[in-house]
């Protein structure tokens, strides 16, 4: 059920306070995102491997250690593999320089990553903004640092992208169109290509179809086949799409607080400095 502008202004507040780094975001424009967002509605060994059989459904692996284990969670993106890969160096690099054992988890199905880190089921996680306001607001969930762009700044957009000879060459040409977004839980994929359409006055009722690919890759690959005439993916990667000639951005939107690194409330002050 929608949440009031009332309500909605408050979680603006919550993002303003992410971090000391983050810049002003328009108020409204927060607001109809967190509308869109209530109605969209392992053991590892010393050379990072993990076992995804063992923790793909949430499982916490018994370690033979005597460091302090935390428990990283993530938003899904991709597959359990590709997150993997993702995430296991960076966990490494945090084990090496904080003294810490961490350990990857993945989020069930059916989940949500804000409820996990809420009740403390995960220690730290990479969380956008979405997750982080949900888990802050509800739980007191607490940001401890803040993904930096090439350009050194704290936020990024997300990009509508096209065939290079598509014919569309404005926003609201996308009526009866068919879209691909990426995760239906995905900011850059979802919520805010969403929104974009949405200043249009273009509801999903208004295009020929829809669909959600699951990750961005696969929301390229569905236009790049001609499967679908736009779709809604991140900056960095339409960005390198159209600079090869591969797609075409149409448009992209203002600038949005980046993903960071949060931790659950219970987390000691001296852990998190660690992290930090």
């Amino acid at each position: 059920m929608p949440l009031m502008i009332s309500r909605a202004a408050s979680r603006v507040e919550k993002i303003k306070n992410m971090s000391s780094h983050v810049h002003r975001v328009s108020a409204f424009i927060l607001a109809i995102v967190a509308t869109i967002i209530v109605t969209a509605c392992g053991s590892r060994t010393e050379q990072s491997v993990i076992d995804l059989d063992d923790t793909v459904e949430g499982f916490r692996l018994q370690t033979q250690t005597d460091q302090p284990t935390l428990l990283f969670g993530f938003d899904l993106r991709n597959s359990p593999q590709e997150d993997a890969r993702q995430y296991l160096p960076f966990l490494d690099y945090l084990s090496r320089t904080t003294g810490y054992r961490f350990e990857l988890r993945f989020t069930p199905r059916g989940q949500r990553l804000a409820e996990l880190l809420g009740q403390g089921k995960v220690d730290v996680a990479a969380v956008g903004a979405v997750s982080y306001i949900r888990a802050h607001e509800k739980y007191g969930a607490r940001i401890l640092v803040r993904g930096l762009n090439t350009r050194n700044r704290a936020d990024y957009q997300a990009c509508i992208v096209v065939a290079v000879d598509s014919p569309v060459q404005h926003l609201e040409e996308l009526r009866g169109k068919t879209f691909a977004f990426g995760a239906m839980s995905s900011t850059q994929g979802h919520l805010i290509p969403r929104l974009m359409l949405q200043q249009k006055n273009i509801r999903l009722s208004d295009l020929h179809g829809h669909q959600y690919t699951g990750s961005h890759q696969r929301c390229a690959e569905a236009v790049i086949s001609g499967r679908f005439a736009a779709c809604g993916m991140q900056d960095t990667l339409a960005r390198r799409l159209d600079k090869e000639g591969v797609l075409r951005i149409l448009v992209c939107s203002r600038p949005y607080p980046s993903s960071g690194i949060a931790s659950a409330p219970d987390v000691p002050a001296k852990v998190t400095e660690k992290i930090r």
